[in-house]
């Protein structure tokens, strides 16, 4: 009778001791993504993409750890983010969305030529794309975390000119399509080339200049190769934080509770972010040599005069644009 019951005993604290090994199992049981991004360290993208992740972390309790790769490290090229997180090679990325039109037409929208003339216009219009934005990447297998923009855009050249002729021909590389046919349309000769392979560009000499932030200015380093900054303000883009829905609904509703209440508590921080990196990256340039043009104002006036057309040409190539670009516009009385 005592051994019977010595062994139920047995039996019954096996038991116990298997369900509390289970459960402190479950407990200590982490998810691990890894975060892409073409931006080095240093960058500001990258600096709020880490400052997520160690939120991310502490909140979960170590439930939730992301690592930011920066610089490219796990292979994918700035326009290769979208499919990369659609296919489920990576779990997140920081998209540029205007480098995903050629799946995506409608993320150029921001890039349409002086469409968008500062950040609190940019927030007026992403009252209205936002949710398309997100449609977008609910159709691709993502989902949008935060969104942050690129501070204002300069043209980085060699050369100094007070008028746009004098920009003729100066061959120039640009991040988007929307760029390239606004700087076509003032006599430059633009080409497409990503981040990652910008600086080779420079270096060789196959262009000689840059359409870009003062941001990505002090990323490449380019008091080494160019002169001069133009405060063009042409165009605007975002990154986007996206994560793939097949590994985000493996997280528990906590989890992903979490983790999307601290992507819209920081997205302001990462907004104001961008403005001072702006500033500081501008400062920087000047640093390097670099002289910031007051360009005159009947250059900027034949700037937009011979770019005037490519915001009704967007619509036509992206009917979806129409409308948020329209209620933008009426919004500022500019319709």
């Amino acid at each position: 009778m005592n051994t019977t019951r010595r062994q139920t005993l047995g039996t019954g604290a096996a038991a116990v001791a298997m369900a509390l090994g289970a459960g402190a199992a479950k407990a200590q049981a982490k998810t691990q993504w890894d975060i892409s991004t073409v931006w080095p360290d240093g960058n500001f993208h990258t600096v709020n993409a880490k400052r997520f992740a160690d939120e991310v972390k502490t909140a979960t309790g170590g439930a939730m750890e992301m690592t930011v790769k920066a610089g490219g490290q796990l292979g994918f090229k700035g326009p290769e983010h979208l499919r990369a997180i659609r296919d489920g090679l990576v779990p997140m990325a920081d998209v540029l969305n205007i480098q995903q039109i050629g799946d995506e037409p409608l993320l150029g929208t921001e890039s349409v030529p002086f469409l968008i003339g500062s950040i609190d216009e940019l927030k007026v219009m992403h009252k209205y794309l936002r949710p398309l934005y997100e449609q977008i990447a609910t159709k691709n297998n993502q989902k949008i975390l935060y969104m942050v923009p690129w501070p204002t855009q300069y043209l980085h050249l060699k050369v100094k000119v007070d008028a746009l002729d004098g920009l003729k021909n100066v061959k120039i590389r640009v991040p988007d399509k929307n760029a390239q046919d606004m700087l076509a349309a003032v006599g430059m000769s633009p080409v497409l080339i990503p981040w990652g392979e910008t600086i080779p560009a420079l270096a060789s000499g196959a262009v000689a200049g840059v359409s870009t932030s003062s941001v990505s200015g002090v990323d490449g380093k380019f008091w080494e190769f160019l002169k001069y900054v133009y405060p063009t303000n042409h165009t605007w883009s975002c990154q986007m934080m996206n994560v793939n829905l097949d590994a985000w609904k493996k997280l528990t509703s906590a989890v992903q509770k979490t983790i999307e209440d601290l992507a819209k508590k920081l997205e302001p921080d990462f907004w104001a972010a961008s403005l001072k990196a702006d500033t500081d990256s501008l400062a920087r340039l000047k640093q390097g040599g670099m002289e910031v043009v007051d360009i005159p104002p009947a250059m900027i006036k034949a700037f937009r005069e011979r770019t005037a057309s490519l915001t009704q040409d967007f619509m036509k190539k992206v009917p979806a644009s129409a409308a948020p670009i329209k209620a933008y516009l009426a919004e500022l009385k500019r319709a």
